[in-house]
This record gives structure tokens, sequence and C-alpha cells, in this order.
């Protein structure tokens, strides 16, 4: 190909190609619904679609192709929720309002197809599961720059709702604007800790002085904007487009390695992938004697399983435990070393959910 028009007429060549496989293959995806209705089981499916991804990124590396992992799984993960769709609409219910990080996380596993629920709180996305008024939830667990979300695990600990799969996010805020040039702008909304992750770009541009007014989310701050020309707002990349308010400046926050680590929550229990990751809740009956955590985690070094977290808190129930401890570790409930190890306090655990390891 020698000339701009002989490759443009190449890529057409390969998108009418490329459409033309991606129809055929929703043509299976269409059976694999059909099979799945008559057998009840689960449309998503988060170990199968790692195993797709893992292999198809083992091709790109062997063959030396231009996609790494994370292209693959961008385009992968849409063409994963397009599928879904096909085989079988479901609600995703989340932490809203819409333009927030978690609207951001839930879309970027369940695509711009999906049908969507806004809710007020993690309690009401728990309820929306519960009911059945949905059929996956997504939820903030921790972030690194402010911790656990205390609220998902003490309704874990009480729900029957389960872990499907976790992700991780990073978070970067952009500043928002109608205005023309920056020094037309004479208020900035943001929740309150956005101007706190954001304190740095406000002294570098001179912003010192604007009026900051908080707002109960970044969503609303760009609502706010978007109705205003001398106003900005520091919110998400999707609150900025999703309410139409160009952006001005992107990741702006002072801190660049923050990240929100989410829980995907349904009602089934995932397949083993191999690389996994499980979540339990332990209410040790022995909590106040010494030596009594140590005693319970003991069983599981014996068994060399390695744990990734473990979160104590204060019980809410009047049941003679002082302290729950949320503990993550690596391996499926299913796993032979790990069943030996959880035999020995069936009483005392309550399991969350087994999941594929994401990416942190």
């Amino acid at each position: 190909m020698k000339t701009l028009q002989e490759c443009r007429e190449a890529i057409d060549a390969i998108d009418d190609e490329i459409l033309r496989l991606l129809n055929r293959r929703m043509e299976v995806v269409e059976r694999v619904g059909e099979i799945k209705h008559d057998s009840g089981g689960a449309i998503y499916r988060p170990e199968r679609e790692k195993a797709i991804i893992d292999r198809l990124n083992d091709i790109t590396v062997s063959e030396g192709g231009l996609l790494n992992r994370g292209a693959i799984e961008v385009i992968f993960l849409e063409i994963f929720a397009v599928a879904r769709n096909i085989e079988r609409p479901e609600r995703i219910a989340y932490l809203g309002p819409e333009g927030t990080f978690t609207h951001q996380a839930a879309e970027s596993r369940f695509g711009g197809m999906s049908e969507y629920l806004s809710m007020g709180s993690i309690r009401a996305v728990f309820k929306a599961l519960e009911s059945q008024r949905a059929k996956f939830g997504v939820v903030p667990i921790e972030s690194r720059r402010d911790g656990i979300v205390g609220e998902t695990l003490d309704l874990l600990a009480n729900s029957s709702v389960k872990i499907v799969a976790e992700l991780y996010m990073p978070i970067h805020m952009a500043f928002a604007t109608k205005a023309e040039h920056i020094d037309k702008i004479e208020r900035i909304y943001s929740k309150d800790k956005g101007f706190g992750q954001c304190q740095e770009f406000l002294q570098e541009h001179g912003l010192d002085d604007v009026e900051l007014i908080p707002v109960e989310s970044t969503a609303k701050a760009a609502i706010l904007a978007s109705e205003d020309e001398c106003s900005a707002a520091i919110c998400s990349h999707i609150a900025a487009k999703l309410y139409n308010v160009p952006t001005m400046f992107e990741n702006i926050e002072d801190v660049h390695n923050n990240s929100t680590r989410f829980f995907i929550l349904s009602d089934f229990k995932n397949g083993v992938s191999g690389a996994d990751k499980t979540s339990i809740l332990a209410r040790l009956k022995d909590a106040k004697e010494a030596g009594a955590l140590v005693h319970f985690l003991q069983d599981f070094d014996n068994e060399k399983i390695n744990l990734s977290k473990i979160e104590s808190r204060p019980s809410k129930e009047n049941d003679g435990f002082g302290y729950w401890f949320f503990i993550d570790f690596y391996g499926h409930i299913d796993d032979e070393n790990i069943q030996k190890a959880i035999s020995k306090h069936r009483s005392e655990v309550t399991w969350l959910g087994s999941y594929p390891k994401g990416e942190s």
C-alpha cells in the first residue's frame, strides 16, 4: 500500500470482515443464550471472559501483535457486553447518580447497551438485587486514598448477595467548563473530597480565590457547570461527557496513582478460573481472647493460602462477637486446600464470593 487511499480501502475491507465475523459470533451467542435459559445458567461468567482475554493476549504476544492486554480488554469487554444483551438482557444497579465513578465502572464491564438503575445508596443497590429488580450490582469496596467502604462490608455480612467479580479503576478527575477561558470562571463545583484531591492544580492555575462550592457528587457538579458558563466542575470524565460540559484539563488530581476497587454482585457462584480470589467474613467466637485471630489464620498458613487483605469491623449485632474480620485470599472456595482450612471454622466463616482476580 503506497497511498492513503489504498490504506483506507484496506481498512474498509478489514472492517467489513470484522463485522461479518462479529455477526457470526452473535449467532453462536444467541444459541448459547437459549441453552443457558433452559439450564438456568448465569449469563455473566467472569472466569470464562478472563480465560478468553488470557488466550487472546497469549496469541498477540506470540505473534508480535500491536494490541497489548489493555487494548484487548477494552475491545472484547464491549463485545462480551453486547453478547450478554443478546443472550438475555439484564439490569445493572449501581451507586448513583449518573456520571459517578461507580457508573463508569459499571459501564466498563456491562457496556453501553445494558439497562442501568441508578441507586441513591449502597443499601439500595443490595435491595434491588435481593428483590430481583436487578441481576447485577456494582458498588465500591475500597480506595487507595480513603480505605475501606464500611457500608459495603456491613451489608455483605447480612445478605445472600455474593461477590462475582472485582475490578480496579484508576480515579482521574477532569476540569470541565463551558467558559471560553479559565479567567472567566467565577465558581467551581465538586465534592468536598474533589477539591482536596486537586489542590495543586487549583494553585497552579490561579484558582485559589475562586468560590469553591461543595455538592453531593461530582455528577451534580457537572450538571451545575452545564447550566452556568461562568462556572466549572471538578468531576469524572464520564460526567463531563454525559452532561455535555467540555473538558478543559484532564487528569488534574494531585496523586495520579489513586484507584478504587469495585465489587460486582449477583446471586450465582463462579466456576474455578485458576487465578481466583475469595472473600470471607470471619466471626471468631473467641475473638476477645489473646491470639484468637492468630490461631484462626494459622490454619490458612498451614494450607499455604496467601492472604491479600484483612480488615476488622466492629460487630453491630448483640451476638457476643466483638469484631468481624473481612479477609481476602487467593484461590477458589472449592480448592481442596481452602476447603481444609475452612472446614475447621464452619460456624465462624461466611463465604462472600470467589471470583477471578482483578488487575490492580
